[in-house]
């Protein structure tokens, strides 16, 4: 019986031993060290041998061994955390170096320590001191390098500042502006790392903001279109070919049907944006810039014009309208106008007269005058007679509105009116020669 117990001691202190010489051999590994230097300090029966009986199995190896495995793992943690440090260095250099993936690659099985836990870093050497002697010296050389290039970066970064603000309309901060940060680098007055952290900065804060406009900024550029749309519309209406079966006519008036829709809706998008406008300022408590320019101001002004533009267009109308009016009231006064077929024919007709009276050796008849009273003679034209004769019916109409009492209107009155309605010049229609 205590035979076998001690035997089942031996066989537990046998699998301990094994269990730690393992644990040393994987710390080793990773820490790149000399396995059998290191368990040879504890004792040199655990390396070299297979046989069991030849293991040292005492109270002081097992110790020993349980105070490497602690040494290891502190070793290991160290390395771990300074290893971490240079890679994330590493990794910054990279990104503000533009480095190329051939270079990067050398160093990605180190570089996967960042972000990783103690108990994962389990591949060979990766923290073992020439590991992390080689990453040290690549990040001193790409320090170097920035130092050279860390004007061009810098201005990169600003570029890349300028280009988020133009998408977004909105203006970046001048003090980081290219002639500054020249001035700046070259004095020695700031740390470019410092200038470049800044820009990056507002980088992230422009972005930021941007996503804030989006709304408003999307429904700007729904407006703006909708104002191109007015403008074509405004050219193809004073376009006199619109109507043409040319090429592309019936797509020009399909745009055109709907540009009218959409330029109705312009006043209510306007007002829409003011308000939404409005409510981001109260949101930020800043005020909502478009290109340097209060967009409120803009949308204001806009509402402006174009009421400013639809009283020009009314105007325009009444006038158009009067004038109108006016002519048709010249055209009953004077009469209308003859159209150029009556012209021509009444030309046809003189020039006949004309003809005839040099073939035959008649006489061309010479226009009739008016009377000698008159202060300007003038010819008797179709217009002139037109309107002699519709004074005549006009004084003929008054003169009947009233019934007639023949019994009590006196010949004297009676021969009066007969002479007022027929006319006294000789060459009225009525004259009685």
């Amino acid at each position: 019986m205590q035979l076998r117990n001690l035997q089942k001691e031996k066989s537990d202190r046998l699998q301990k031993v094994f269990i730690y010489v393992d644990e040393v051999h994987g710390l080793c590994a990773v820490l790149g060290m000399d396995f059998a230097e290191t368990v040879k300090e504890v004792h040199p029966s655990l390396h070299g041998t297979n046989s069991e009986n030849s293991t040292n199995i005492s109270d002081s190896t097992l110790e020993g061994l349980t105070q490497t495995i602690l040494k290891l793992k502190a070793e290991k943690k160290t390395r771990l955390m300074k290893l971490q440090e240079i890679v994330e260095k590493l990794h910054k250099l990279w990104n503000l170096m533009e480095s190329a993936e051939q270079e990067r690659r050398q160093f990605a099985k180190v570089a996967a320590v960042l972000g990783s836990s103690e108990e994962e870093i389990t591949s060979p050497g990766i923290l073992s001191l020439k590991a992390i002697q080689e990453t040290e010296e690549e990040v001193e050389r790409l320090t170097k390098q920035k130092a050279s290039r860390m004007k061009e970066l810098v201005l990169k970064k600003r570029l890349e500042l300028e280009d988020v603000c133009r998408n977004a309309h909105m203006e970046p901060d001048m003090n980081t502006a290219p002639e500054k940060i020249i001035a700046l680098i070259d004095s020695g007055l700031v740390d470019p790392c410092e200038l470049l952290c800044s820009i990056e900065v507002q980088i992230a804060k422009a972005n930021e903001e941007s996503l804030t406009r989006k709304d408003i900024m999307e429904r700007v550029d729904k407006w703006l279109s909708a104002c191109d749309e007015e403008t074509w519309l405004e050219e193809y209406n004073q376009d006199d070919n619109r109507y043409s079966a040319g090429r592309g006519a019936h797509l020009n008036l399909k745009r055109a049907e709907k540009a009218r829709i959409l330029v109705q809706k312009i006043p209510s998008m306007i007002d829409n944006l003011i308000a939404k406008t409005f409510a981001w300022e109260d949101e930020t408590n800043v005020p909502f810039l478009y290109d340097g320019v209060r967009l409120v101001a803009i949308l204001e002004e806009q509402k402006l014009r174009r009421a400013q533009r639809e009283e020009d267009k009314r105007r325009s109308r009444d006038q158009k309208k009067l004038q109108s009016l006016l002519l048709k009231e010249k055209e009953l006064i004077f009469g209308s106008k003859p159209s150029p077929r009556k012209t021509n024919s009444f030309n046809r007709r003189m020039s006949n007269h004309h003809s005839n009276g040099n073939g035959t050796g008649f006489m061309t008849p010479v226009p009739r005058r008016v009377s000698a009273g008159s202060a300007t003679p003038e010819l008797l034209t179709p217009r002139s007679y037109s309107g002699r004769y519709n004074n005549y019916f006009k004084e003929n109409r008054r003169l009947t509105a009233a019934p007639l009492n023949f019994s009590a209107v006196s010949k004297e009155d009676s021969m009066s009116s007969f002479a007022s309605i027929s006319g006294s010049e000789p060459d009225s229609p009525l004259y009685l020669h």
